[in-house]
């Protein structure tokens, strides 16, 4: 799934480059190309599919020329994750109905991969043995209120004790209710990535939720055909907007999370940055090389410009500066940025800059 916008990851994310094709840890690769090439380990470079947005288009050509044109699916508007998630699940399952799926957001970081390789095939072994949907859950670090949160049962899958039932999924809650989850060990975090068969899916999407099935079943004979495309842009705005948490794994029975532990952080907002990159001795996580810092402590600093930025007497906040803005802001309100975003975006004269 590469069609987000990151508007959270404002100003070095904009809606002509989102997050997933910036270098956002120096690395000299895309986020989305890591995913890529993490996931080349597992599944054949001709059987990865891209779902993202028409207006990505020259980034993905241009940053994976490996993916064959027909794998990469194009979104004529953006209508969330579950018509996403539908779109690329039915092309699939049209392809081969025997087939395993895992889906994966294109913006995540992948510490332990060895260990994240492993569950992975664990995870598709069992998709394929049951009717079963799977979510990787993540042992929370802190009470943050920007993952949601998986509760599960103590009944497990046959003689497979790692795989869990779920009781409960709650999305992003307040800061109260995520300290809760947090101090009672009973939770995971969505990591958003899931693992199923595609006859599983397909299923679950007629079951759940029969208006997005009704639509992407009319598609089968024509996905991967030269029909594709105008049947996509003809079904697609009739699509209700809605994330594939809410009308799927919060609503099927058949719901198991496998946890983890893979040095996951879907890298989703600057302060889940600098949980994950190296701090100076006054941890300070400093990404760019033009940056000098005075009296500062327990700041975000992200500066991918050759401009020089001196810094003095901050504690605590997220700096960052690019070619055309300059965020400064607090580490406690970066759940702020997206509205900052979705201000700018209301007046004309800022518009250039998201």
């Amino acid at each position: 799934m590469a069609g987000g916008i990151g508007s959270r990851f404002w100003p070095f994310s904009t809606h002509t480059k989102p997050k997933q094709f910036l270098d956002i840890l120096g690395t000299g690769r895309s986020l989305i190309q890591l995913t890529f090439d993490r996931l080349s380990k597992i599944c054949p470079q001709d059987q990865i599919f891209i779902v993202t947005n028409d207006d990505y288009q020259s980034l993905i050509r241009e940053q994976l020329p490996e993916i064959p044109e027909n794998n990469i699916l194009f979104e004529p508007v953006r209508r969330n994750t579950a018509p996403c998630v539908a779109y690329g699940c039915y092309k699939i399952h049209d392809k081969n109905p025997n087939a395993n799926i895992l889906v994966a957001p294109s913006d995540h970081l992948i510490m332990n991969e060895s260990d994240y390789l492993a569950v992975i095939k664990k995870a598709f072994k069992a998709s394929s043995e049951n009717d079963i949907l799977i979510t990787l859950g993540i042992t929370p670090t802190r009470p943050d209120t920007g993952y949601g949160y998986i509760q599960a049962t103590d009944e497990t899958l046959g003689s497979e004790s790692r795989l869990l039932k779920v009781k409960t999924f709650t999305e992003k809650p307040d800061k109260a209710l995520a300290e809760v989850f947090y101090e009672s060990g009973d939770f995971s975090w969505n990591s958003g990535m899931f693992i199923w068969s595609s006859k599983s899916i397909v299923k679950s999407f007629e079951t759940n939720m029969l208006n997005i099935h009704e639509l992407f079943k009319e598609g089968f004979g024509s996905y991967s055909t030269e029909k594709e495309r105008d049947f996509i842009n003809e079904i697609y705005a009739q699509c209700v907007n809605i994330s594939v948490d809410y009308a799927i794994l919060e609503k099927a029975d058949n719901v198991f999370v496998l946890p983890c532990d893979i040095g996951w952080t879907d890298l989703g907002t600057w302060g889940s940055l600098f949980n994950r990159v190296d701090k100076d001795e006054k941890d300070n996580a400093i990404v760019g090389k033009s940056v000098k810092v005075y009296n500062s402590s327990n700041n975000m600093i992200s500066n991918p410009t050759d401009k020089l930025m001196v810094i003095d007497g901050l504690d605590n906040f997220i700096v960052v500066n690019t070619e055309d803005a300059l965020l400064v802001c607090k580490k406690d309100d970066e759940q702020k940025i997206k509205q900052f975003v979705t201000d700018l975006n209301s007046t004309k004269k800022y518009k250039k800059y998201i």
